[in-house]
Parts: C-alpha cells; structure tokens; sequence
C-alpha cells in the first residue's frame, strides 16, 4: 500500500533550512495497521502529510496504492486523496457551514457518488450520530465533530486510512471512545491504517510500531521480530 524510499523533506525557515525528514525508507503492506510513534516535532505527522500527498518531498520516491505521488500534480493528487484516502485530522477539519450529513455527503458527491447522502446518513449512524445529522459543527462536542470527520473519511470505503493524533483535542474518555470507533471501522472495511501518535499505549492497538526520532526512524517492530527470528 506504502512504499519510501529515501525520503528527505528540507523546508527554508528563517534561520535556514531546516531538515524535517532525513532518508525515511519503509514499507506497509496493504491491510496492515501501523502505528507511527514519536515525541512532538520528530516529523511524525509531516511522514503521514508525505503519504497523503499534502506534502513534496525534497527528494526520494513516495508511492502508495501503486502510485507515484512525486509524478502528480495538485488536482491530480486532490483527485487520488478523495478516490483512495480518508484522513482524520487532529483538529477535525470540519465546514463551519455545513451539517454534519453535508460534511460527510459534500466529498462523496464531488466523488460521483450519486447515493452521496444515503451513504452519509449511514456513516453517521455507524458512528453513534444519526440523530445529529442536521446539526452544525458548533452545535456539537469536540468528540461528535471527530466522530463526523471519522464518518467522513470512511464513507467511501477507501482502501487507505491516516490518522493523525485522532485523540489530540479530546478527553481520555472521549479519546478512547474514538479510538475504538476507528479500530471497529477499520476491521469493517479491511483497511490500511497508518495511525499517528505519541502515545505509547495506542500504538500497541497496531500490530507494527515505528518509532521516529529528528526525522529519522529510530526503531521499526516488524524489523526488530524479523531479528529475533533469525538464528
């Protein structure tokens, strides 16, 4: 589903270039659920903004679902995120103007998706919310908006999910809660998923942890199992 080869992400400051990833090379396969680990500013969540194609890389290839992002243009690259990607941001992401149904309907019919609000309003039930649809993002709590934006990246059963601190603005409670809302959706659907994390208990929900550390990977679960294998 993943594929790094190398990649190196250098962005200008006014202080000068700075590096924010350093040669990240990795694969994750197509169904797996990967926790990506590491303190705030390590570079964690600029690898998932490289994976979705919301962010060039300096250099190195990056291709996911069998495609080159690196060879995409702007429109080209929107059009792959809404037909193979669903992302849950941190800080929702959601239109201030529109209900929750429309937030979840407006991208599935900007997809071709002639059932746009059927498949809404079914997302939104699967996410414990069929009796808000009509409301607006302000009218809701900080978990129900989440749980419209994890409606909204799953309504179009893409093949790929990235979540990136899905729990950062919420409570423990309510964290846990979208937590499991995420794990449950993603077994449905047999989705990658590449979570985004600095909570060492979440990432043991995956069943592959790598750890990354100044924009480097410092540690990769699968690399050290594959090590304990060999006699």
């Amino acid at each position: 589903m993943i594929d790094l080869e190398d990649v190196h992400l250098k962005l200008q400051s006014r202080a000068g270039a700075v590096d924010i990833l350093r040669g990240i090379s990795l694969a994750v396969k197509d169904g797996d659920a990967v926790a990506i680990l590491g303190p705030s500013g390590s570079g964690k969540s600029t690898l998932l903004m490289v994976m979705a194609g919301l962010e060039r890389t300096s250099s190195g290839t990056v291709t996911v679902a069998g495609q080159n992002l690196s060879a995409l243009d702007e429109d080209a690259l929107a059009t792959f995120r809404r037909d193979r990607v669903g992302i849950v941001f941190q800080s929702f992401h959601l239109i201030a103007s529109m209900t929750a149904l429309e937030n979840v309907a407006v991208p599935l019919e900007l997809s071709g998706h002639k059932d746009a609000f059927a498949l809404a309003r079914t997302a939104l039930k699967d996410v414990g919310l069929g009796h808000r649809l009509d409301h607006y993002p302000v009218e809701l709590s900080g978990g129900e908006q989440q749980r419209v934006a994890i409606a909204r990246a799953f309504a179009a059963r893409p093949g790929l999910i990235l979540a990136d601190e899905p729990t950062g603005n919420l409570d423990s409670r309510t964290g846990n809660q979208v937590i499991e809302m995420i794990f449950r959706l993603r077994e449905q659907s047999s989705a990658t998923l590449v979570l985004i994390t600095h909570d060492e208990h979440l990432a043991t929900r995956c069943a592959r942890t790598i750890r990354i550390e100044d924009g480097r990977i410092a540690g990769d679960s699968a690399q050290t199992a594959t090590e304990k294998t060999v006699p």
